[in-house]
């Protein structure tokens, strides 16, 4: 799921409060080192207690996996666990990205940990044996996702196109380490995806190829800044429903920041800032939108008060530096899009300065308009990509 960037004014609604104080009273009586002197322990300070909303029941699944899926994903080792037992299941859901998946697809899996030392999730789909490899296409995912659900049937029905897709899960989302859901810094998963995908864009199959960025909502944001950063290092840029500009309507007001920046220096982990559930925003088509729950590794929790600071801020950024994107840019968004405002992306797309630059609005689309629309938009919104990317690789 993507994050809508609104705030509401007041953090703790009244009718379901987030934070509760518990007092502890005092241990039994300490002595001092070396002595038979007394003292009584200091009562220990009250302690914050967050609140997780409690993971609805997925249907057409046993109580033991209900089970597995409801535990703490705040770390790694539980999330695979969960990935784990319901890899199975993803895969035999009755939606077009896996039903109508190309055969033959040659998969990888791996981990590399990074600079910050932390294990990253990575992944690759390549062509069948024979077909040439055109280039490589590099996914950043968005806000509380993972590249293992919806978007293996995305990088199958690429990769059967004749690309080596590759993607990986940002620190503190899907199978890589981190805290579940929680940003200290957005330039750290930006430089995480150049880390990576650096390392990725020397392997053999694809050394030497074009090379391509494609973000999907919050990853558009990081995608974006990724290029901004090393626009040399990409031959273009493929952007659906973007992240990049907060509309006028839904900025939060001055205080409300201010109050949020303040409080998140004191609790940056704590799940304050509440957040919808977005599946009705993502998923047109209420069949695909029932399999949301599917995605059991996503972060669907009240959002960490030190992770919405950093998406404020990089939206901002991003707001202020868009004339210098300059790379060849896809922009597809779907013009009913209520999570991010297809008005942000045309904004996009008139102010970057690259001379290479294509929109594309879907009538009637919602956010997720590679997963949640009727297949004909799936499939339409896929081969859009596929040409796309076709037309650039064939000039070079």
């Amino acid at each position: 799921m993507d994050l809508r960037l609104t705030l509401p004014s007041t953090f703790l609604p009244p009718e379901s409060p987030l934070l509760s104080r518990k007092c502890h009273p005092p241990t039994a009586l300490r002595r001092w080192p070396g002595t038979d002197r007394a003292f009584p322990a200091p009562r220990s300070a009250p302690r914050l207690a967050v609140t997780a909303k409690k993971r609805a029941v997925i249907e057409g699944v046993s109580d033991e996996m209900n089970s597995i899926a409801s535990q703490n994903l705040d770390f790694a080792p539980a999330r695979r666990r969960v990935r784990s037992a319901f890899a199975q299941v993803q895969q035999q859901l009755d939606h077009c990205l896996f039903k109508m998946a190309p055969s033959g697809i040659r998969e990888e899996e791996w981990y590399e940990r990074n600079s910050r030392g932390l294990e990253i999730f990575c992944k690759s789909w390549l062509p069948k044996p024979g077909v040439r490899i055109k280039g490589a296409l590099c996914f950043c995912h968005g806000y509380g996702d993972t590249c293992t659900f919806f978007f293996e049937g995305i990088a199958k029905h690429i990769a059967a196109s004749g690309y080596g897709v590759y993607a990986v899960d940002h620190p503190g989302f899907g199978l890589s380490e981190g805290l579940h859901g929680y940003i200290p810094s957005f330039d750290h998963i930006v430089d995480n995806v150049i880390e990576q995908y650096a390392k990725i864009k020397g392997r053999p199959e694809v050394r030497g190829l074009p090379c391509f960025l494609l973000g999907q909502s919050m990853g558009g944001a990081v995608a974006l800044k990724a290029n901004l950063k090393a626009p040399q290092d990409w031959d273009g840029v493929v952007l659906v429903a973007p992240m990049c500009k907060i509309s006028e309507d839904v900025t939060p007001p001055e205080p409300a920041v201010k109050a949020l920046t303040l409080l998140s220096r004191v609790l940056p982990k704590a799940k304050l800032v509440p957040q919808k559930d977005l599946a009705e925003l993502v998923f047109r088509e209420l069949k695909k939108r029932k399999m949301a729950s599917y995605n059991v590794i996503c972060y669907s929790d009240p959002v960490r008060l030190k992770t919405a600071v950093e998406l404020l801020k990089t939206t901002k950024f991003i707001e202020s530096k868009v004339e210098k994107v300059s790379s060849p840019l896809l922009i597809l968004h779907g013009a009913a899009d209520k999570v991010t405002d297809p008005l942000v992306s045309r904004f996009l797309y008139e102010k970057a300065s690259s001379n290479d630059k294509t929109l594309k609005l879907y009538e009637g689309g919602y956010h997720g308009i590679l997963e949640g629309e009727p297949d004909h938009v799936i499939l339409t919104v896929l081969g859009d990509i596929i040409s796309w990317l076709d037309h650039r690789c064939s000039h070079k």
